[in-house]
Order: structure tokens, then C-alpha cells, then sequence
């Protein structure tokens, strides 16, 4: 279902989900030491509002809407080169550059502004996933899973020891040296959230020079962790895009299947994982393997069930006014997406109000509901009068040269 633009229009209204969902997850970052994204009881016990709020977010949004959000970059990763070489351009040159800026704009935005950047990640598995786009859908799809898997593989041969240790020392079975060894781990946990704190807390010089002197590679350790996940779900989105699923050509009944199966089976999961976690008392090592390893099938099922989801609901949602809200969103998620790290950074950095470390999740529910907002009506005034983000533009005159546009 294109747009008169050449845009699809579903594809944006996809992309506004994720954008918006992404901050929903995204604020612990800011308002927390790191540790508040593994329970609701750290770095100190939350209360019965906070634990559920985060609950909601864990079930709902977290992982999933970073996994939405990657299928759509595999897309567009196939859409920019297509829509260049049907212009008579070197499309896959003008891609290597627009992923050369891109990784760019994500190192700065890790320096300057947050260390939890996912654009250096996405620039770097786009360099490496568009070498694969002239596969048929089967053999990109198949090839992601089987990345997938070894990926998973690979984050419990890390954790199953720790997570053994810490399940004994529960018990009261462990030895003394697995007792220490446990006692040292999540030591190690809490003087990393109150380092992270009081750099959050400092001075905005102060931050960006330990980013930039102490902890410069940061943007490549994420790739090295985080490669296996995301080029998974680019391929998959390659995958979506080469099979008709975002131009509207896949059977309804398909997308319903979809839609039931993905977000029935990877809530189901994630629900049983939740009430574990609940049960025992959010053990933080076994809480830390779930949020980056052990639910990431139950993410890519929900996230392709929500895309299945979506495209069901499209035709009739973008005719309403949140729908077509939602869309412009999806259009300027790039600017999005980094202004977003500005008004959370001037609410939580020592550079502006100071408030991280101070609210707890419920509270900052109230701040995501406001950053929505925000994001809304912005992004909607803001393509009402230039038609194009901010950000947007900037990127494709870099890319291309001054004075063009693009569709995507």
C-alpha cells in the first residue's frame, strides 16, 4: 500500500510502533544505572506500582520492539538500493556511503549523548547484510535462523556457568568459592551502577571525555555482542520485504496466522519466563542471560507477530488520525529517535534536571507517555511544513549530494 510519495505507507506506520515502543525501554538507561533494565527491585527495591509498570514493559515492549525496528532496517536496507538503481544510480555504492554516515551519527550520538546507541550497530550489520540481498527470501530467512540459533548457543555457553552458580547459592548448596564468586559478581554489578550514576550526574564534559578517552570502542563491543541478534533480524526483514509481506501481497489468512502464532507464542514465553522470574525473586544473573540471550526467539516471534499484526490493521488505522500520526512518526524516526536521547537527557543527566536515580518506573511511565506525545505532534507539524526530517534530509544530502531526496 504505497503512498502517493512512492513511500508504503505501512512500513511508516510500522516504524512510528517501534520508535515509540523503543522509548518505553530506552528510559531505564537514562533514568537508572544499568541494572534497572534486569528487575524493578534495582538498584533498590521498587514499589508494588513500579514493579508493575515494570512488568507491562517487559512483557510487552522490551526486545521486541528493537527486534520491530531492525526487521524494518532490513527492509530499507533493500528499498534504498532498489529506488537508487531505478534512478539510474550505483545503488549499492550510495549505500556503502549512507551506512558510512550512519555509523557516524551513531558514534556521535554514543559520545555526545547516550551510550546505549544502536545506529554504529546498524551501520556496521547493514555493510555486512546488503552484500546478501540478491538471495531469494528462503535462503535469507533460513540463513537468519540458523545465525540466530548459533548465537543463542553462544550466549548460554557464557552464562550457564554463572547462572549455575547463582541457582546454588539460592539453594544453599553452593561451595564457599562459588559463594564468593557469586558475592563478587553482583559487587561487581553495583559498583558499576554507581559509577555510572555519578558519570551521568557529573558534568556533560566530564561524561563525554570518559566516553572518548576511557571507554572509546564501547560502539564496537556492541557489535561484537550484539551482531548475531541484529544481522538475524535484518535478514528476516530482507526477507519480508523480497516476499511481498510490507507491499500488502501476502494472503490475509498468512498475516493472521502470523499475527495469533508470533505474539501468542512469544507472550506465552515470555509470560512463563516472567512469572519464573517473579517467583524467584528476579535472581539478577539468570534475569541478565534472559533480557540478552534467553528470550530472543519469544522477541523475534512477538516482533514478527506485531509486524503480521500491523499489516492486518493498516488500511484501517491509517485512515483514522492516530494512524496517520503514527506513520509521520515512522517517517522522521531518525530524528526521532535521536531527539528523543535529547529530552531524556536533559530530564535525567547532571547537565540538565538531575533526575536520574530519582524516579522510579512508575514514575517514569508519566515521561514516556510525554515523549510520545511530544514525538506525535512534532513529527506531524513538522512534515506538514518541510515535508521531511530534519535529520532525514541531512543524511540523504550526504549521501547523495545537495538538493536531493528520497522516498524512503
Amino acid at each position: 500500500m504505497p503512498a502517493a510519495s512512492g513511500r508504503i505507507a505501512a512500513l511508516d506506520l510500522i516504524r512510528g510502533v517501534a520508535v515509540l515502543g523503543i522509548v518505553a525501554v530506552n528510559i531505564y538507561s537514562f533514568a537508572a544505572p544499568p541494572s534497572a533494565l534486569y528487575s524493578p527491585d534495582l538498584p533498590q527495591p521498587g514499589t508494588a506500582g513500579d514493579r508493575a509498570v515494570w512488568l507491562g514493559v517487559f512483557v510487552l515492549f522490551e526486545g521486541k520492539m528493537r527486534s520491530l525496528f531492525s526487521l524494518l532496517f532490513g527492509a530499507s536496507l533493500i528499498l534504498f538500493v532498489e529506488r537508487a538503481e531505478a534512478a539510474g544510480r550505483e545503488g549499492e555504492r550510495l549505500q556503502f556511503r549512507r551506512l558510512g554516515w550512519l555509523a557516524l551519527f551513531g558514534y556521535l550520538h554514543y559520545l555526545l549523548l547516550w551510550d546505549g546507541d544502536i545506529l554504529f550497530l546498524y551501520a556496521i550489520t547493514g555493510l555486512i547484510a546488503v552484500q546478501l540481498r540478491h538471495a531469494p527470501p528462503l535462503a535469507l530467512a533460513a540463513s537468519a535462523l540458523f545465525l540466530f540459533a548459533i548465537w543463542q548457543a553462544w550466549g548460554w555457553s557464557m552464562w550457564h556457568g554463572p547462572m549455575l552458580t547463582e541457582a546454588s547459592v539460592a539453594a544453599g548448596t553452593a561451595s564457599p568459592a562459588e559463594v564468593g564468586a557469586q558475592r563478587d559478581a553482583l559487587a561487581g554489578y553495583r559498583r558499576t551502577d554507581a559509577a555510572d550514576l555519578a558519570r551521568v550526574l557529573g558534568s556533560g564534559t566530564d561524561l563525554i571525555a570518559h566516553k572518548a578517552l576511557v571507554d572509546p570502542l564501547r560502539p564496537l563491543r556492541i557489535v561484537f555482542y550484539a551482531l548475531g541478534e541484529t544481522l538475524a533480524f535484518v535478514l528476516i526483514g530482507m526477507a519480508m520485504l523480497k516476499s511481498g509481506f510490507f507491499a500488502g501481497h501476502w494472503r490475509r489468512a498468512w498475516l493472521a496466522g502470523l499475527a495469533i502464532g508470533g505474539i501468542g507464542l512469544g507472550t506465552l514465553a515470555t509470560v512463563a519466563a516472567t512469572r519464573w522470574a517473579v517467583a524467584a525473586g528476579f535472581p539478577e544473573v539468570a534475569m541478565r542471560f534472559l533480557v540478552n540471550y534467553g528470550l530472543g526467539f519469544a522477541r523475534l516471534a512477538t516482533a514478527l507477530g506485531y509486524a503480521a499484526a500491523l499489516m492486518l490493521a493498516a488500511r484501517v488505522v491509517l485512515q483514522w488520525r492516530v494512524g496517520t500520526w503514527l506513520a509521520k512518526a515512522g517517517r522522521m524516526a531518525f530524528t526521532n529517535y535521536i531527539a528523543t536521547s535529547v529530552v531524556l537527557a536533559a530530564l535525567f543527566y547532571g547537565w540538565g534536571l538531575g533526575l536520574a536515580g530519582r524516579l522510579g518506573t512508575a514514575a517514569q511511565a508519566g515521561i514516556v507517555l510525554m515523549v510520545w506525545a511530544l514525538m506525535l505532534a512534532a513529527s506531524a507539524l513538522w512534515l506538514r511544513r518541510f515535508g521531511q526530517g530534519p535529520l532525514e534530509r541531512l543524511w540523504r544530502a550526504l549521501t547523495y549530494g545537495r538538493g536531493h531526496t528520497d522516498p524512503i
